[in-house]
């Protein structure tokens, strides 16, 4: 006790030194003392906060940022953004896994109590003051609370299972005031808006921990039951606290910057490191201008939520680029990320992509200063087999504009000044930040590299520190230095998803000029680059702006053979493949045809066609290998078509597939695509019985305004025509139904509309089905509903009704069924698909009826209505049952039912059903019962994709 009482009045002469030296400068001061309890997890905080008001504006109230809160409880918005991106963990967590705030006090200097209340988000708290506070007045408030730290599960932050600690965006820090006040809810996004302060913190922890922050580490003392840091900043917005019970950071004094780090992403020596950490923060010195706070935390941790994508996929002992190479690239990326936000005070969520642009147009520099010929695949691009690729001739920074333009042809980008809560997943982390750095390479190129230079370094230099800086000091600045009109930039690269895209249509030349006629195919306003070229040497270039339309143009001839838009790739034009024109005749321009083994990046010089082998399976066919040949590279292309033969060893014959598709991407939302298909397929159902399918169609889709809802709309129309070949034993056989005698063949005109909403907690989908051919017309409904509750119980719900508005068909073939549809339609990817013994007759694959027992009468030739349920009661063990009424022509309705467990291992992909009571008694206890299991799995490859990425898009 008696070093504590020391440790205290040591304490209370630095905060009071400090303090009076801040107060001179008319900033919040900000003053903590917090205690590491570790045994709870939890941390007691006392702040001394002083509020200044510089607003201009007489206050009512003062708002606090509580983000530690945002772990509390399953409906904050950090929750509710989890849920959105497919993870449960959150919604799941366990309360000693939980964070959250416990404020015991808020009052003021004179002990004066203060009301206080959460708003309804729970991690902004609002303080009402007693009194109004006036322009330059400043109030003080003492605050005690208790911090309850979450496990790092969720966000990486909170404590891990070793017991260490990293420890952001954790204690009461005040809002922004703007014309208003900036309330932004932790979403996990690291985008807290605050007001930076002159900060002293007094961190009491035990003594088996090591410390590491981004502010300054004035001194540490230890005391018999535990350690005390100083730790203090002006001007900072908010301290990083890392404790590890191993010491893991080093800290590197360069000439330019002093850096604690634990950046350990390749075999690099410490020595190596700094090395390259000093040549890094040159560049950066050089380029952008001197930090101007005492230390940067750049962790291990920080480069591990925003990697070099693509390299961190790869397995550790892959290594495609040089130690000296990725360490370089990875601890720029994480200091740019870092030191940017804490230096230039942009509103983080409505204004990142200033900081974005900056900090990879700086990436792009740096490659190109210093690796020059590195390639997107590294060392991989040297080697047999993989050197031919499109993909391995591409330089590194290429993969700025390939990523970006994923989004782009995917009709899933969204403009640069969108919020940053609002982006998805893959344009938060990837397209809009590459978007972002492309556009002042754009800028670059148009009024100069050397300026765009100087308006990076003049901006951070003006602007560091600067409280409630916006995007108008950016363009205020990019402003002073163009020479050209860049109105473009702001208007419609940064504000809107307009596409850039142009093709010269005309050519016309003389001895000693060229005429062209310039297509704008987007009628934007985008300036646009031309290059003349004598075989591959660049021997001129033009800009050319405002073509709204057709435009014709002439140049002087200076020996071009060639004329290519936008050739050096620097404008992220959306399609490159009509950007140039022979001058030679019309034979010499047309495509040449490039064979790929495997899919590639586009060559927009080439018809490429790609082919991969490939093996399908069914148990009548077998294992069928064949090949695939397809044009669809890694971007999407608005054209498709897709050819699968594959050879059938047990029927010693051709089956497979092919497609051709046309995709018109319309606006951002609404109607937003169509697509025109045309498909066909061949296989077999039975020994020596072929099915042959051609399928013409067409569809709609509509999605909301918000990307990040996954609430989708689709109208398909479609006319199946349906061929087949019956070999003489299943013509003999009776157990089989195919109704052969009236409907070898058969077409249907099927039309569909689909409403879903994918969502982990609350899922929900609805689909209309109407189907007519010269047999019959039927019309079905299918509702389903999945909840998630708070004790981890899932409940599912599917309901199911079906009608024959007429029905002259002879057998069941086309009837609706309870357990096992015949799938006249070709839709479900059975194994065996006529079996009825056997393991593969035991496939389910929930449609129609729904039902799990096996029924010996299980089809309906009038209607049907049926009620799937399941409910969990411990993990993946979920108990189930079905309930129904399904009728025949002419003959009452039967009554159905069955229930059972079902074993939930992974919903839609694979999960086992084991039948316990049914109509037909107690399954569990009748012979055979192994026979009775059913089993969903699926086996396709690009619906196993769509479970990994569908949190990205």
């Amino acid at each position: 006790m008696h070093n504590v009482k020391i440790l205290s009045k040591s304490w209370l002469l630095v905060v009071v030194v400090l303090a009076v030296n801040f107060s001179s400068k008319a900033q919040h001061i900000n003053e903590l003392t917090a205690t590491l309890d570790h045994s709870n997890k939890s941390i007691l905080v006392q702040q001394n906060f002083t509020y200044v008001n510089t607003s201009g504006e007489s206050l009512q109230e003062l708002y606090f940022n509580d983000w530690n809160n945002a772990y509390s409880s399953n409906t904050t918005p950090l929750a509710k953004r989890f849920g959105e991106d497919f993870n449960r963990s959150l919604h799941l967590a366990k309360p000693d896994e939980r964070g959250y705030t416990k404020i015991t006090s808020i009052v003021r200097a004179n002990y004066s109590g203060l009301d206080w209340q959460r708003t309804k988000n729970q991690d902004i708290v609002k303080v009402t003051l007693n009194e109004s506070l006036d322009p330059k007045d400043s109030i003080q408030l003492f605050m005690t609370y208790t911090l309850r730290i979450p496990d790092d599960k969720f966000t990486k932050y909170g404590y891990d299972d070793n017991g260490n600690y990293f420890l952001k965006d954790w204690y009461l820090s005040p809002a922004v005031y703007n014309k208003g006040w900036k309330l932004y809810s932790n979403k996990g996004l690291e985008d807290l808006y605050t007001e930076p302060t002159n900060t002293i913190i007094s961190f009491i922890f035990p003594s088996q921990y090591h410390v590491a922050s981004n502010f300054k580490t004035s001194s540490v003392s230890e005391f018999p039951r535990g350690k005390q840091v100083i730790l203090q900043a002006e001007n900072r917005k908010n301290c990083d606290v890392v404790l590890t019970k191993a010491k893991q950071f080093v800290t590197h004094s360069t000439n330019y910057l002093t850096v604690t780090t634990n950046l350990n992403i390749s075999r690099f020596d410490r020595i190596s490191q700094g090395i390259s950490i000093e040549k890094v923060s040159k560049f950066l010195s050089e380029n952008l201008g001197n930090f101007p706070h005492d230390n940067l935390l750049v962790s291990d941790l920080a480069y591990s939520k925003n990697p070099l994508y693509g390299l961190n996929q790869l397995p550790s002992f892959v290594r495609p680029y040089d130690e000296q190479f990725q360490f370089e690239l990875a601890f720029l990326k994480t200091t740019l990320n870092t030191l940017l936000p804490e230096s230039v005070y942009l509103d983080p969520r409505k204004e990142r992509w200033v900081n974005d642009a900056i900090a990879y147009h700086l990436m792009i520099k740096y490659v190109e200063d210093f690796y020059p010929d590195e390639k997107l695949m590294g060392k991989l691009s040297k080697i047999w087999g993989i050197r031919g690729f499109q993909l391995a001739k591409k330089d590194f920074n290429e993969q700025y504009y390939w990523l970006q333009m994923f989004s782009a042809r995917s009709n899933i980008d969204q403009a640069l000044n969108t919020s940053n809560d609002s982006l998805i997943v893959f344009n938060q982390k990837i397209a809009n930040r590459y978007k972002a750095g492309l556009g002042l390479e754009y800028l670059g190129d148009y009024i100069g590299f050397e300026k765009v230079e100087n308006i990076i370094y003049d901006f951070y230099e003006r602007y560091k520190l600067k409280p409630h800086v916006g995007v108008q000091d950016f363009k205020m600045v990019l402003d002073s230095y163009a020479s050209k009109n860049i109105d473009w930039f702001f208007d419609e690269y940064v504000n809107t998803r307009d596409k850039i895209d142009y093709k010269i249509k005309k050519v016309e030349k003389t001895e000693d000029s060229i005429t062209f006629v310039l297509k704008n195919k987007r009628k934007t306003n985008f300036p646009i680059s031309l290059f003349g070229l004598q075989k591959d040497s660049v021997v001129s270039k033009y800009w050319f702006s405002d073509v709204d339309s057709t435009k014709t143009f002439t140049i002087p001839r200076n020996g071009e053979d060639r004329l290519v838009l936008n050739y050096d790739k620097i404008i992220p034009e959306y399609n490159q493949r009509d950007n140039w024109k022979t001058l030679n005749g019309f034979f010499s321009s047309n495509k040449k045809l490039q064979f790929r083994f495997f899919k590639d990046a586009e060559d927009p010089y080439y018809n490429q066609i790609f082919y991969v082998p490939i093996a399908n399976f069914n148990i009548y066919d077998g294992i069928t290998p064949g090949m695939r040949l397809y044009n669809k590279t890694f971007v999407e292309r608005a054209f498709t078509y897709d050819i699968s033969p594959t050879y059938s060893f047990n029927e010693k014959t051709i089956v497979g597939g092919a497609s051709l598709r046309y995709r018109k991407y319309h606006g951002k939302s609404g109607h937003y695509v169509t697509n025109v298909f045309l498909s066909g397929g061949t296989s077999h159902f039975e020994e020596n019985s072929r099915f042959t399918t051609i399928t013409p169609g067409f569809s709609l889709g509509w999605r909301p305004d918000d990307l990040r809802s996954n609430k989708r709309q689709f109208l398909q129309f479609r006319y199946r025509n349906v061929l087949r070949s019956i070999g003489e034993n299943v013509l003999n056989n009776q157990e089989i139904d195919l109704d052969l005698e009236n409907n070898p063949d058969y077409s249907v005109l099927n039309l569909r509309y689909i409403n879903r909403d994918n969502n982990i907690i609350d899922y929900k989908a609805s689909v209309l089905d109407l189907q007519h051919s010269s047999e019959f017309t039927k019309l079905s409904m299918e509702l389903e509903y999945r909840k998630l509750f708070i004790s981890n119980r899932q409940l599912n719900l599917r309901f199911y009704a079906g009608k024959f508005l007429r029905n002259k068909t002879n057998s069941d073939f086309f009837s609706f069924a309870l357990d096992r549809p015949t799938d006249y339609m070709f839709d479900l990817g059975y194994l065996g698909r006529s079996e009825t013994s056997g393991l593969t007759s035991q496939q389910i694959i929930i449609a129609e009826g729904g039902f799990k027992s096996l029924f010996d009468d299980q089809f309906g030739s009038d209607w049907i209505a049926t009620t799937n349920a399941s409910i969990n009661v411990w993990r993946w063990i979920e108990l189930y049952g079905d309930v129904g009424f399904i009728g025949d022509r002419g003959e009452s309705a039967r009554f159905v039912y069955d229930s059972g467990i079902r074993l939930n291992l992974v919903t839609d992909y694979f999960e086992l059903y084991l039948p316990v009571y049914s109509n037909k008694g107690w399954e569990i206890a009748q012979p055979d019962y192994e026979k009775t299991i059913r089993f969903i799995v699926t086996v396709s490859p690009r619906t196993l994709v769509g479970l990994f990425t569908r949190k990205w898009f």
